[in-house]
């Protein structure tokens, strides 16, 4: 919001320069984000209010003309100006030579020297806004006030300050230069002056002329109308010009800047139709049928449908609610009478028809916060009263006011101790009450405890008590509130093992040399067919508005993400890649919220690295994955199993599930190499899954107590050949079965040469230990001995040669 500080002088009196202003309204809430001067680069000595005392034909050029302007200087001076508005007695903004401007055709800027123009010397220039720097406007010169002071600076007459605000959404209120006004007087202890909103009426009654009918009541509050006949449409006057200029928005005709004019003032957002084209003489406030087209002010040809809220005659849709009119029913140079709207709608309904067209406007940025029904009648009354009063029209008696459902006033009862509660201090009787009604609040005591406040109909923010507690600490100041350190015990953590478990499973994997991504949780429905079957596309879970296509749905599997991410990896990098996410995903329940579930997925791709760190040509394999994924079991504390399975998008004979405490918790195997190259991945992808949500029972169960060995362990490899079709598990489990084997872990698969065909070498290093004496070689014998003779009675297996 631009606030010009000479337009809020106009409200309130302020003594205090435009910094300890804006300070002060950010130490309320409203933040100045910087102050803009205009006209501080106008040299005061060049650049002065001049008055044109005559104005001549050029002899040389039919479409220059000379102008005598009186600068305030000994002489009058005479330049030629192609400006077609030009006009004896006009007061004028004169820059003379050695002045700095804005060069009307390159923008640029540029000292103004002596010319001859067309054999007529011309020492000096009647200056335009854009000249000036006020604006892009350059058709004709900027005309002032006729009590502008001759000879005075115009940075003194015309220039100002501008404060830079940015207003909290919840505070439409801030949007005008009346609700600033009030903030500022509130903090300086001044009163506002409200503007005028009475005017002369005919005696012909204005609902006599027009009728208004809100059908969708829901979507429309209030409808408020007025009928101003005898309009002339011009420029208006230049005090107003210069006040929107400097709040950012460009003089039209007097009709239209009278209801921006009145927008910014207020903060109700108005619109001005044609009369002349309302069809029926009847206004209906509808919701649009689907299909509708309208072609609104800006030219564009606009598709309508039943959600949107359009303003319409008898016959047609004349205006889309609160955000922008229609072309056929704009205000013209053969318009005579105009018919003024104000109205309420619908916060949210504005909000999402401005954002559905691509069409936000000052007017919908307004309705969207949500705006108070009674602003409606002021701000009719007020625009009423200024076209009467600048573009020569004649009211109608009365206004048209369709008020379906009036809201009532707000009344709060605040304690006394509640206000202490959140302030923290105890504040007189005397300074809450000062601190409300300096805002427009009524506020009355009722000893002992109670304060009865009555909310100004335009604070449309304030419900609760709480709220009124801030309004006081706002205009109390927050700095004259006594910093307090908290009291009482620091409340107890909270259990969140799920939490804990998915931490600590992250630090594991880290750990152990992984690199974690982090991906959005909202996908496309493209990503998700490549690793999900069929079945369980008809259940994503899309969402209602998303922000762009690659963010519909929400993803029920971590898998998509990590395989675009690792795609994106693999072309820059070489050697092993090794990626995991441990996130949320989300799982359809009929009828109710997701299923949100932590899962952790990684994947591992590339060559494994030599001893000394650098890539190698050997390929990492199913065995790399696994290993990353014990690494993070053995950190939450269990161990688990692998059992030969299937799962969709991994490769058959290559996939096992993962298993802990009896549960599955996981997957783990090769990545399907047709879901690979649909990533655009060309080579060998190894993945695992884990269920933290499935795990956490497992480590809740708890970890049995082994007490550490005193005698040292006996550690040898068995190299064993057995069927291809024989998990390697199995093996490792019957070799551990065995009372003196510590632990077996397998160390190399081979198939190939040496070995049948059938079948493969399996290379385990075994763990022997006893927890009552040191184990001697034949005891070691023995018991591999023992080993080998059940794993061939069992599984066929044989030692290999």
């Amino acid at each position: 919001m631009r606030v010009s500080f000479k337009w809020l002088a106009e409200y309130v009196d302020i003594d205090l320069g435009p910094e300890e202003v804006g300070h002060r309204l950010t130490m309320a809430g409203l933040e100045m984000e910087r102050i803009e001067r205009v006209g501080g680069d106008w040299d005061e000595e060049f650049i002065t209010v001049g008055h044109v005392l005559s104005v001549d034909a050029h002899p040389n050029a039919d479409r220059l003309r000379l102008a005598t302007v009186d600068y305030g200087g000994d002489d009058p001076l005479t330049v030629a100006c192609g400006a077609p508005n030009v006009a004896v007695g006009q007061k004028i903004a004169f820059a003379r030579a050695g002045a700095r401007l804005i060069d009307g055709r390159s923008g640029k800027s540029a000292v103004l020297k002596p010319a001859k123009i067309r054999g007529v010397e011309s020492s000096g220039m009647v200056c335009s806004e854009k000249e000036l720097g006020l604006s892009g406007e350059h058709e004709g010169i900027l005309v002032l006030d006729a009590g502008a002071p001759v000879g005075a600076p115009l940075s003194q007459y015309l220039g100002g300050s501008i404060l830079d605000l940015d207003v909290t959404p919840n505070r439409p209120d801030w949007l005008s230069m009346l609700g600033v006004a009030r903030e500022v007087a509130a903090l300086t202890g001044t009163v506002v002056r409200e503007p005028e909103h009475t005017y002369e009426e005919l005696d012909d009654p204005a609902p006599a002329r027009v009728s208004v009918e809100i059908a969708d009541p829901d979507l429309c509050f209030r409808y408020v109308a007025s009928v101003i006949e005898g309009v002339k449409l011009g420029p208006s006057p230049s005090w107003m010009q210069e006040r929107l200029n400097a709040a950012g928005m460009r003089p039209i005709n007097n009709v239209v800047d009278i209801t921006n004019y009145v927008m910014l003032e207020v903060g109700q957002p108005l619109h001005a139709f044609d009369f002349s084209t309302v069809g029926g003489e009847k206004i209906i406030v509808r919701r649009a049928k689907e299909g509708e087209k309208l072609i609104t002010l800006d030219g564009e040809r606009r598709e309508l449908t039943a959600d949107m809220l359009v303003i319409a005659d008898e016959k047609k849709p004349v205006a889309l609610a609160g955000v922008m009119g229609g072309a056929e029913s704009e205000v013209t140079e053969e318009t005579q009478t105009i018919l003024l709207e104000s109205a309420t709608f619908h916060a949210p309904n504005i909000r999402r028809t401005a954002s559905h067209l691509k069409s936000r406007t000052e007017a919908s940025a307004r309705f969207e916060k949500g705006l108070s029904p009674e602003l409606a009648m002021v701000a009719a009354q007020r625009a009423t009263k200024l076209l009467v009063e600048l573009a020569g029209g004649r009211a109608l008696h009365g206004l048209v006011d369709n008020y379906p459902a009036p809201v009532k006033e707000i009344r709060i009862d605040v304690t006394r101790r509640r206000l202490e509660q959140v302030l923290g201090i105890d504040l007189p009787t005397s300074t809450v009450r000062e601190a409300l009604t300096s805002l427009g609040f009524g506020c009355k005591w009722e000893p002992p405890e109670h304060y009865q406040v009555r909310v100004p109909y335009w604070r449309t923010d304030v419900d609760i008590p709480d709220d009124i507690a801030e309004e006081v600490a706002r205009i109390v100041g927050y700095d004259q509130i006594p910093t307090k350190n908290l009291g009482g015990d620091i409340p107890p953590a909270i259990p969140q093992p799920l939490r804990d478990l998915r931490e600590r499973l992250r630090d594991a994997l880290a750990a152990a040399g992984m690199q974690e991504v982090i991906t959005y949780s909202l996908t496309t429905s493209e990503e998700l067919k490549r690793v999900l079957p069929e079945g369980q596309l008809e259940q994503l879970l899309r969402v209602v508005n998303p922000l762009s296509a690659e963010h519909e749905y929400l993803r029920p599997v971590l898998r998509g993400s990590v395989l675009k991410t690792l795609a994106a990896n693999v072309r820059q990098r070489e050697g092993e890649v090794a990626l995991f996410e441990a996130s949320r995903v989300y799982l359809p329940r009929s009828g109710e919220l997701p299923d949100e579930q932590e899962h952790i997925v990684g994947v591992v791709t590339g060559t494994r690295d030599d001893r000394w760190g650098r890539s190698s040509d050997e390929p990492v394999d199913f065995y790399d994955a696994k290993g990353y994924a014990q690494a993070a079991l053995q950190v939450a504390g269990v161990e688990g199993t692998f059992e030969a399975a299937e799962d969709f998008g991994l490769l058959p004979g290559r996939t096992a599930v993962v298993s802990a405490g009896g549960a599955r918790v996981g997957v783990i195997g090769q990545l399907h190499p047709s879901v690979a190259s649909s990533f655009g991945i060309d080579r060998d992808v190894y993945l695992f899954e884990l269920v933290v949500d499935d795990l956490l029972p497992a480590v809740q169960a708890g970890v049995a107590y082994a007490p550490l060995m005193r005698f040292p362990p006996v550690v040898q490899d068995i190299a064993l050949v057995v069927e291809s079709s024989q998990p390697a598990e199995d093996v490792r489990r019957l070799i551990e079965r065995h009372e003196l084997v510590l632990a077996a872990e397998v160390f190399d698969v081979y198939e190939g040469e040496g070995v049948p065909a059938d079948r493969k070498s399996l290379a385990f290093s075994v763990t022997y230990q006893s927890a009552e004496k040191t184990l001697t070689d034949k005891e070691v014998a023995r018991a591999q001995s023992e080993i080998l003779k059940r794993l061939s009675d069992e599984l066929n297996a044989e030692l290999r040669g």
